[in-house]
């Protein structure tokens, strides 16, 4: 790896910026490639001067793409959308694009190749995300062969895009949303000592709403050092998940934890979450859509079915003690003890 060229397209995303890391730790020079090169500048401090480059490319334009890769010694793709915006499809971003940056990465003689897809992608997936990132691999794996496909689960760490969001909306809102959780509760009879009667008690969001196994973002930019250098991951599909699994509730939970603020937890039954989905599309930045409902109707696991990270020699810690990022979503800490003793 040292004084290997390494092109990352996306590299100045949330995934991304931790692959550039790593990668100049190891010695490699890297090359940034994305929409906006100054957007990717406070890249450059990670590693010494001029170890780290920025450079324009657009993935839906073929000649941006070769100048990116050109001379590359190997090369990562980890650009991905959430949601569609504008000409920014789906279809152009994880189908085009990735089979653009194999096409180009093998033409430039690249011996390696990493491509950042997800887990649960699936070619007859209801939800467009899921079925795209599956396209996207199978063009990779068409024009690279020997490309290694890495299928994350729920990725988290510093600035993601799941809890950070949750946390925020904690602050400010005294309930949050367990979707895929039926809008009754469940109804139980607790026996109560010394009581001919019992307690009735309600359960709600009881079935805790889909399941998910995240996995740290540190974990996943060492699996892409391991399938960049290791032989034997070639042409392979590798699913990344965490140690355990969590329900939809139990992430609220453990979250809310972690900041110190306790919330209502509101069962939303996948038909209300479609709904509200339609009316959070228009809002900037689109928090939920019509599509990510889709992708939560199916559990977000391991399958069985490909290797996992612990083939790569890497070993997910558990994502409890990686969460100290949102510490910043804390109530300011002895303000009524200040108070009082004022």
């Amino acid at each position: 790896m040292p004084g290997r060229l390494v092109t990352v397209f996306g590299g100045n995303g949330f995934v991304g910026r931790h692959i550039v890391q790593r990668l100049a730790q190891q010695g490699a020079r890297v090359r940034v490639a994305c929409r906006d090169p100054e957007a990717a500048i406070f890249l450059k401090p990670l590693g010494d001067p001029g170890q780290i480059v920025t450079v324009k490319a657009n993935v839906a334009v073929i000649e941006e793409v070769e100048r990116a890769v050109a001379d590359a010694d190997t090369v990562v793709n980890c650009v991905g959308l959430l949601a569609p915006f504008g000409r920014n499809t789906f279809q152009r971003a994880h189908v085009e694009g990735a089979g653009n940056i194999a096409k180009a990465a093998k033409a430039a003689g690249a011996t390696a190749m990493v491509q950042v897809s997800a887990l649960g992608a699936d070619a007859q997936s209801d939800a467009v995300y899921a079925k795209t990132k599956a396209e996207g691999e199978q063009a990779v794996l068409s024009a690279f062969p020997e490309a290694v496909i890495l299928r994350p689960s729920i990725i988290v760490g510093p600035d993601d895009n799941f809890f950070n969001m949750f946390a925020a909306m904690a602050r400010l809102s005294p309930a949050l949303p367990v979707i895929g959780c039926s809008l009754f509760p469940r109804v139980s009879m607790k026996s109560s000592e010394g009581s001919a009667y019992g307690n009735i008690n309600y359960e709600f969001c009881d079935s805790g709403g889909p399941k998910f196994q995240p996995i740290f973002v540190g974990d996943v930019a060492d699996a892409v050092l391991e399938g960049l250098g290791n032989p034997g991951a070639r042409g392979k599909i590798y699913e990344l998940c965490g140690p355990r699994i969590y329900s939809f509730r139990e992430l609220m939970e453990l979250m809310l934890k972690t900041i110190q603020r306790d919330r209502i937890l509101m069962p939303i039954p996948f038909a209300m979450a479609t709904i509200m989905a339609f009316f959070m599309e228009l809002v900037p930045g689109k928090p939920l859509t019509r599509d990510q409902v889709k992708l939560l109707r199916t559990d977000n696991v391991l399958s069985g079915d490909n290797p996992v990270a612990q083939d790569l020699g890497i070993t997910p810690r558990g994502i409890e003690a990686e969460l100290s990022y949102l510490t910043a979503y804390r109530p300011p800490s002895g303000r009524r003890s200040r108070i009082r003793e004022a």
